[in-house]
């Protein structure tokens, strides 16, 4: 008698059980409350690793739980399949990126699939897939109708080895989260959703969010941006230009001594040209770019700032006020400019 564990016999013998069965497709069921179980979709870059084994993992346990506490749980799987990462890969390989990625998607469901996880594979999608994307389409259409969608021009992370732009989430001390090569500011033209136009919304859904770390609520809450106060614009000393700030202290205006720009700022090259600070000013430019990369999600940094040579004038008290270039203003929170 062989007593030798053979577990690739037995793991073919309830693979093929999962397959004929289906224990986890899904059907609606109004007597049970539903629960949507979804982690984020794996890029098809052709073999899982043990971050994706844990992560999947995770939420197959959350899945089966539910399902003995019985709700009638949804538990799909799908493939974030777009991008210049596979064409890339596919050209380095003298394939089309479609052959490519497909193939990835066959190897790794395969694998997915002998870890036994509880998806309901009917309800697989891939985000390549033209009767995926054609929805996506559609509601851009309608929220550019809507006037929901604009273009404007933004400094990005962008990844010369993999020629996309990367989150700030996908910068790792400076370099890229995929390729490991060196992440360079680069000012682009892109396309942008009117979260504003909802924040009353969506900060109510974060109350709902229960048991999420207080951390990652701060940040979207602080992503979401909304402020109660009023614009107010400086004019730039000797020029048509003017600097909108935003305040909920309008009462503070009379008080300002020093504007600070978000390094980002359009009109910081208009301001430094042709100054002896100009030098200066764009090393700072630079340096805060970098630093910008690489620093954590919820890292602070040490506060700096460059003299631009400039000044704008207060448009209540008629003051002179020096203006700055600094490293702790955002330009995609409010207009860029903070005054102090």
């Amino acid at each position: 008698m062989n007593n030798r564990y053979d577990f690739k016999a037995i793991e073919k013998k309830w693979q093929q059980r999962w397959q004929d069965k289906q224990p986890y497709k899904v059907s609606e069921d109004p007597d049970k409350e539903k629960y949507y179980v979804l982690e984020m979709f794996p890029y098809p870059s052709g073999r899982i690793h043990m971050g994706h084994v844990r992560n999947y993992s995770i939420g197959d346990v959350i899945a089966r739980y539910k399902r003995m506490r019985g709700y009638n749980v949804i538990h799909p799987m799908g493939w974030d399949a777009f991008g210049l990462p596979a064409e890339n890969a596919a050209m380095k390989r003298g394939i089309h990126p479609a052959a490519w990625t497909y193939d990835n998607i066959t190897y790794m469901r395969d694998q997915l699939k002998a870890m036994g996880l509880s998806y309901d594979w009917d309800r697989e999608i891939a985000t390549c897939n033209p009767k995926y994307y054609r929805w996506e389409q559609l509601i851009f259409l309608q929220m550019l109708k809507k006037g929901l969608v604009y273009r404007k021009e933004t400094t990005v992370n962008w990844c010369a080895d993999c020629k996309t732009v990367l989150a700030r989430e996908q910068v790792i001390e400076g370099a890229c989260w995929r390729c490991d090569q060196p992440v360079q500011p680069r000012t682009m033209h892109g396309w942008f959703f009117k979260i504003t136009d909802y924040a009353e919304e969506l900060l109510q859904g974060l109350d709902s969010l229960t048991g999420w770390p207080e951390k990652v609520v701060t940040m979207q809450r602080n992503w979401i941006g909304k402020s109660r106060g009023m614009s107010c614009d400086f004019p730039v000393e000797n020029s048509d230009e003017k600097i909108t700030i935003f305040t909920t202290r309008p009462d503070t205006i009379f008080g300002v001594t020093f504007m600070s720009l978000a390094v980002e700022h359009p009109l910081i090259d208009a301001l430094i040209r042709g100054k002896e600070q100009e030098n200066e000013v764009r090393s700072f430019i630079e340096e805060t770019l970098i630093e910008k990369q690489r620093a954590t999600v919820d890292q602070e940094p040490e506060k700096h700032g460059s003299f631009t040579g400039a000044y704008c004038i207060n448009p209540f008290s008629g003051e002179r006020i020096p203006i700055y270039v600094a490293n702790f203003v955002l330009m995609e929170y409010g207009t860029g400019a903070v005054m102090a």
